[in-house]
């Protein structure tokens, strides 16, 4: 288990990238593999309880680290929190007028998806700009990383926030109209 060295390590380190809002998913992938194999159960089968207990552990553990900067809302959060940060509060709000009024008008949107003409087209068209917007605040928070303001990038993980909740709820949505075809 020398590939995991220790609790200690922070999710960069575990897999040996740079500590940047920015990571290369294949590279990340490749360690993620890697480690898992090097604390695989078979690899422990005649090990002592204490052995496989850590390596259940390790396992857990990089699991964790390879969702977490595998997902760019849980890696900001993440990276935020390493630059010294207190953790964003999911009760924290938003005082952007414009933003939430835009997330509003989205909400009715996908409220009125059932009682459209054609629900399937009008939620894939409701998932595209949330898909766009999403795009948008990550480009914005990979800037805001680059450029170290700290007070924005909290501001604009909560907007991302709200876009990836309204983006989950429209998946469901979508999920349950093709099922009733």
């Amino acid at each position: 288990m020398s590939e995991v060295s220790s609790f200690s390590q922070n999710y960069y380190e575990l897999f040996a990238l740079p500590v940047n809002f920015d990571i290369d998913q294949a590279d990340l992938d490749g360690h993620f593999r890697g480690l898992q194999q090097a604390v695989h159960p078979d690899r422990f089968a005649s090990a002592s309880a204490q052995e496989k207990r850590l390596s259940l552990q390790k396992a857990t553990l990089i699991n964790e680290a390879h969702r977490v900067l595998s997902d760019p809302l849980l890696r900001a959060r993440y990276l935020l929190e390493l630059r010294g940060e207190s953790p964003i509060d999911e009760q924290e709000t938003i005082s952007d007028v414009a933003f939430l009024m835009e997330q509003m008008e989205l909400r009715e949107e996908l409220d009125a998806v059932k009682s459209s003409a054609d629900p399937l087209s009008l939620i894939g068209d409701i998932l595209d700009e949330l898909i766009d917007k999403i795009e948008q605040r990550e480009q914005e928070i990979r800037q805001l990383f680059v450029d170290n303001q700290l007070q924005p990038i909290r501001d604009t993980i909560r907007k991302f926030q709200f876009l990836y909740k309204l983006r989950s709820e429209a998946e469901s949505l979508e999920a349950d109209l093709e099922q009733q075809l």
